[in-house]
């Protein structure tokens, strides 16, 4: 589970990104590759959302893929 850079405390889910209930600081989330750990490009078509590592790995599986808090700057 992803923890708050600032104050440590787990961060919960909502929709789209993450949150910290203690501090408020949001995290966007994103899509990382299970191999090489690096962002993947997400292609979304006719409804099918699939992901793809830009680093040599192709296309990834979306059980495989790791999803990771991401900071939101203001």
């Amino acid at each position: 589970m992803p923890q708050c850079e600032k104050c440590q405390q787990p961060l919960v889910f909502d929709d789209s990104e993450f949150y910290c209930e203690q501090c408020g600081t949001r995290y966007e989330r994103q899509a990382q590759c299970p191999d090489c750990h690096q962002p993947l490009q997400v292609l979304k078509a006719c409804g099918a959302t699939d992901y793809f590592c830009q680093h040599g790995h192709g296309l990834i599986s979306k059980k495989r893929v790791e999803f990771v808090a991401q900071r939101l700057l203001k």
